[in-house]
């Protein structure tokens, strides 16, 4: 919907004129100062830990260690394989073995020096393929060895079905890890309280999965610990785990010193403990018929862990139920493995697994057509999923419009592709530059999926004066999930949009509504929305329809008014009122439930998703001949995300995710030398510049979902997820050179 202000953001004041708190804002009396040590090895034993020099530093408070930890060392997102502070055995060069503590940062890091570990070496596994060794070392002792996770399809007879293909295919794909690289790193500042528990502040993407983390390394009931709410300088998907470890850490300190305590981190530490986005190892074969069916397809991916699992376990299984595209193929073989090695760990990142193997599913489907002298576009519409159609899950697509042709037409039509494909240069030519075009497209399923569960929860309080406080389970990361909630209470209240004032909760004044993942923030909060909408309309048409002459079900809630019969009309600050001298409550808890999902491990069919966001994006690039540089010119870009909340923030999304998957195709390369990473800051990771930044055009399709309650899905991941594969099809056309590794890098010794 359009507002009537036009481009709405709750937050854009506050962060534009610098009012916004984010956590390393926050001051609080009689701080300490806390840093993490880490051990310079990636993979060792820990032997013993001498702190006697650097505890008698000055200014030190207390040097922490795995033996102050009051409960479990570990804990996880689904395995508990990830210590608080390191016991017995370093698995990665941003494991932690100690938290220094002390009356200033300088101090702390002086300390921290003098710290002197005993350690014995072991031998270390930084690629996948050497991890799943008969021979390798275990990495993960949570596990019996490196594999911990394995998600298949079976469908059909793939052997059969190939020996009765015309053309087979096979080809093989590798991804990068790639840096989060938000603005601001993590940090935490904790304060006890004074009847006991803890209240958390920080720079993380999900307070429950904190609040979760923090009850299980200090032993404490999650009822004592308030984790609150504030602006994030961005995440991606990065500020979980992590993030919520930190917090964590420095609660810890603050309860043992019972002092507040704050832990900044800085870009080196940022970069050298996070999670990456999980490196895949892709090997893909086709089975086509000449009439340009796909028959047949094996799947065979090792995905990266590293030292700790994370969530790696559930977004390999979206590669796995996602694993042919949005295509129909009748047989299907798929192993995705998750593969842990000394490599820092990896996990959540905007695409959740997708980006990987859409890279290799796309530009497989440009090659295909290419062997079966097809149009690479009415190839993907013969084999695209339409109204009815069965994925390779075995799920029946009947419930929402299916709009992968839309989307691709709709794409085709805006990029005048058919007349610039015609203009590609294929590496032929004399020009120092070559053109190209390319195109990819995906579904993605909304939301967790049958990897989890999908649950939000809302409150809507009116006050006397006819203001109106919402809150949600929903969390800001800045992606203007506040903003969409505000914008669909006001449409469905029929109330102005400035009635209502979205107020950051804590832990503690709603209940968890699952994480701000998967693209899945606007269609759960607006479900909640809705439920409490209809609740608080229940509760004011009962007992405001005498007022209004009419019955309570007659009365219509428009233009910051509640209409009856004949005119009779209440104003919104009138009817608000009325109730509160009558003691009857405006207020309403809403809650949504997404609709159920189904999933068999051993043979990878069920209903994975309950709804799809349908998406095409094609690329336009020059590559230069000499120095092999790879520009982007154009980028169209078309997603049919069931009902747009907020265009101008669809648009943002579509564009910042174009941005971000443009730097994991061609630019951000993230060097490991024997575990160790060999870049700790930005001007040495490179990531776009604005520069790079390409003309974009956003096309917005609306066709409202069925099972949404507002009709809206999400655009967060799918605006990312394709442009890679779209890219890498167009340096083909242009030059002839196919990339099936990223970042791309056109040879220069020979382009073509």
């Amino acid at each position: 919907m359009e507002t009537k202000t036009g481009a709405y953001r709750n937050d854009a004041v506050s962060k534009v004129t610098g009012r916004a708190y984010y956590v390393d804002d926050f001051r609080f009396y009689n701080e300490a100062r806390a840093i993490p040590v880490y051990s310079g090895s990636v993979h060792a034993k820990l032997i013993g830990i001498n702190l006697d020099e650097a505890e008698n530093y000055p200014g030190i408070i207390k040097i922490i260690t795995w033996k102050d930890v009051p409960g479990n060392i570990k804990s996880g997102q689904i395995y508990q394989d990830y210590s608080i502070l390191v016991k017995d055995k370093i698995r990665y060069e941003g494991d932690v073995v100690a938290i220094v503590v002390a009356e200033n940062e300088d101090a702390a890091l002086e300390a921290s020096k003098l710290i002197v570990l005993d350690l014995e070496e072991l031998p270390v596994v930084i690629e996948s393929w050497d991890a799943i060794k008969n021979d390798a070392p275990l990495i993960n002792d949570e596990f019996k060895n490196n594999i911990i996770c394995h998600h298949k399809v079976r469908r059909g007879d793939t052997d059969k079905a190939f020996e009765e293909c015309d053309l087979i295919i096979e080809r093989e794909f590798h991804t990068p890890l790639v840096e989060h690289a938000y603005i601001e790193t993590e940090g935490s500042i904790c304060i006890p309280k004074r009847n006991g528990g803890i209240e958390v502040y920080g720079s993380m993407q999900h307070p429950f999965s904190t609040r979760r983390f923090v009850s299980t390394h200090l032993g404490i009931p999650i009822s004592e610990i308030e984790v609150f709410s504030h602006p994030v300088g961005g995440s991606f998907g990065g500020k979980d785990d992590t993030a919520a470890m930190i917090c964590a850490r420095t609660a810890l300190a603050a309860t043992l010193i019972n002092r507040p305590v704050r832990m900044i981190y800085n870009r080196e530490w940022s970069m050298k403990e996070s999670y990456k986005r999980v490196p895949y190892d892709i090997k893909y074969k086709y089975g086509l018929t000449n009439d340009g069916y796909i028959n047949a397809v094996n799947c065979h991916i090792l995905a990266n862990s590293g030292a700790i699992a994370s969530t790696t376990p559930w977004l390999t299984w979206r590669s796995t139920a996602q694993s042919c595209g949005p295509y129909m193929v009748p047989n299907v073989h798929t192993d995705v493995y998750g593969v842990a090695t000394n490599n820092g760990f990896t996990g959540a990142f905007r695409g959740f697994g997708a980006p990987q193997s859409n890279f290799a599913i796309e530009q497989m489907m440009d090659i295909c057509a290419e062997k079966l002298k097809m149009d690479p576009i009415k190839f993907r519409k013969l084999n695209g999923v339409v109204d009815g159609s069965t994925t390779i899950t075995g799920q029946v697509l009947n419930t929402h419009k299916v709009s992968l042709h839309q989307v691709i037409d709709t794409v085709v039509d805006a990029s005048d592709y058919y007349n610039k494909i015609d203009k590609c240069s294929h590496g032929k030519g004399d020009e120092d530059i070559f053109y190209g075009i390319g195109l990819a497209s995906s579904y993605r399923g909304s939301s967790i999926g049958a990897e989890g569960m999908d649950f939000a929860s809302c409150t809507v309080n009116c006050q006397y004066d006819g203001s109106i406080v919402l809150s949600t389970g929903i969390f800001e990361n800045g992606q203007g999930a506040e903003s969409a909630m505000n914008i669909m209470l006001s449409d469905q209240l029929g109330v102005n949009l400035d009635r209502i004032f979205y107020t950051t909760p804590s832990t503690s004044n709603i209940p968890d509504s699952g994480t701000t993942v998967a693209s899945r923030g606007t269609l759960m909060g607006g479900g909640a929305i809705k439920d409490a909408v209809a609740k608080l309309k229940h509760i004011m048409t009962q007992n405001l329809s005498d007022k209004l002459r009419c019955l309570p079900r007659e009365v219509i809630f428009k233009d910051d008014y509640l209409w009856g019969r004949e005119g009779y009309k209440l104003s919104w600050k009138e009817a608000v009122r009325i109730l509160h001298t009558r003691k009857e409550f405006p207020f309403a808890f809403g809650y949504f439930q997404a609709p159920s999902v189904t999933w068999d491990e051993e043979t990878g069919q069920g209903d994975a998703y309950f709804t799809y966001v349908y998406s095409c994006q094609a690329a336009e690039v020059e590559v230069n001949r000499k120095t092999g540089k790879v520009k982007v010119l154009k980028v169209t870009a078309a997603h049919d995300i069931g009902k747009a909340i907020n265009k101008c923030m669809v648009k943002g999304q579509i564009y910042g995710g174009i941005v971000q998957g443009m730097g994991m195709a061609l630019i951000e390369d993230l060097k490991i030398e024997n575990g160790f990473i060999q870049q700790y800051n930005l001007n040495k990771y490179k990531i776009p510049k604005t520069t790079d930044i390409p003309e974009m055009e956003a096309i917005i399709i609306e066709n409202p979902d069925p099972n949404s309650p507002t009709g809206a899905k999400g655009i967060g991941e799918p605006a990312l997820e394709i442009i890679a594969p779209a890219i890498a099809n167009a340096v083909y056309n242009a030059t002839g050179y196919r990339s099936y590794s990223m970042p791309i890098k056109v040879p220069l010794e020979n382009p073509v």
